[in-house]
């Protein structure tokens, strides 16, 4: 009578997971991404990402520990993946204090406001994202141009905050908001009378597909490098951290509707690889749209779920006035989750199958 059966509730099998092991394999799976990061901006690329990160998990602790009275997480990694993706959203001249503001936001607002992990209904780096883009609009679109071109100490070591030159001889604009631009030039010469530059033209003085593989272009921290992202995609298939219906479901849906456009017609639309290969879409596809607590549950879910990015994405890049929306579309998906978890739900365990 000494050994008794001790029964405790489930669950009785643990796979071995955790949020910590998760949220750390996220981490590892940026690291490519910011390594290329740090090769073609300097050591901006390295600032922002501590910074950024630094003041998310000031922002956790403080928040956790003296208004909400309990004990921080700061353990689980939570925080440190909003910090990381908040800087690859950024440009890596951004202001420490505009930075600051975007990460107290980001945690405060976008997480700890509804209750801490697991409560969230969007996904808090892009809410500190899209409200510094709000709020800080020429701040947020001064691109930094890759410096691996021109190395030398000056540039390796320069923050573009603190010399105004720097930032006016190595900003631009991005592959996306020069398309943009120039599409909305062959629109004003179609109705005016004028006279642009053809698209063809304009894609040839941008960077080559290689280029765009290896990140050689104008955009945020982490947006650009997109072989590094695919390395991070393939890593967290492997752990099992996300599946593939989420990513897969979003890059398809943008290769096909700006593949009928393109097709339709090629003077006014670029193809769809470099839809792929620009903006935050790879970064938003494989990293922020696939966050556990503002996805779907099921596999069906995530498919209509990546589908609604993806379509998002795409009206918004080719008939919005805006040239990158990624962000706007993952958040805007966020708030239809509850919704599809409503309908469409797991089958229950037990539940009888009828056949014929």
């Amino acid at each position: 009578m000494s050994k008794l059966l001790t029964v405790s509730l489930s669950p009785h099998v643990h796979s071995g997971n955790s949020i910590s092991r998760m949220m750390y394999d996220v981490l590892l799976a940026l690291v490519p991404a910011f390594l290329v990061s740090v090769w073609m901006f300097g050591i901006g690329a390295v600032y922002v990402t501590t910074v950024a990160v630094s003041f998310c998990l000031l922002t956790e602790y403080a928040i956790t520990k003296y208004l909400l009275k309990s004990v921080p997480t700061l353990r689980d990694g939570s925080a440190a993946v909003t910090g990381v993706l908040l800087a690859f959203n950024v440009p890596s001249n951004l202001p420490i204090w505009i930075l600051a503001i975007g990460a107290v936001i980001a945690i405060g607002v976008g997480k700890m406001t509804f209750g801490g992990l697991g409560n969230n209904p969007f996904n808090p780096a892009l809410v500190g994202r899209v409200f510094l883009l709000i709020s800080f609009p020429v701040q947020m679109t001064s691109w930094p141009q890759p410096i691996v071109s021109r190395w030398n100490v000056d540039t390796i070591f320069s923050f573009g905050e603190y010399s105004q030159e720097y930032v006016n001889a190595c900003t631009g604009a991005t592959p996306l908001g020069v398309v943009k631009e120039s599409v909305k030039g062959l629109e004003t010469a179609a109705t005016s009378g004028a006279t642009s530059e053809p698209l063809p033209d304009v894609l040839s003085k941008l960077p080559s597909t290689l280029d765009m593989l290896a990140g050689k272009m104008g955009g945020s921290v982490g947006e650009t490098a997109a072989l590094a992202l695919l390395l991070g995609l393939g890593y967290l298939l492997a752990r099992k951290v996300i599946t593939w219906h989420i990513p897969i479901s979003i890059l398809f849906t943008v290769a096909l509707f700006t593949g009928i456009l393109w097709g339709i017609h090629p003077e006014s639309n670029v193809h769809p690889l470099f839809h792929l290969l620009t903006g935050g879409l790879l970064l938003g596809a494989i990293f922020m749209a696939t966050d556990y607590v503002t996805s779907p549950m099921t596999h069906a879910g995530m498919l209509i779920y990546g589908v609604g990015i993806g379509v998002i994405t795409v009206v918004i890049r080719v008939f919005g006035s805006y040239p990158e929306g990624m962000s706007f579309a993952i958040l805007i998906m966020n708030a239809f989750v509850p919704l599809i978890n409503t309908f469409i739900k797991p089958q229950r365990f037990g539940k009888e199958v009828k056949h014929g």
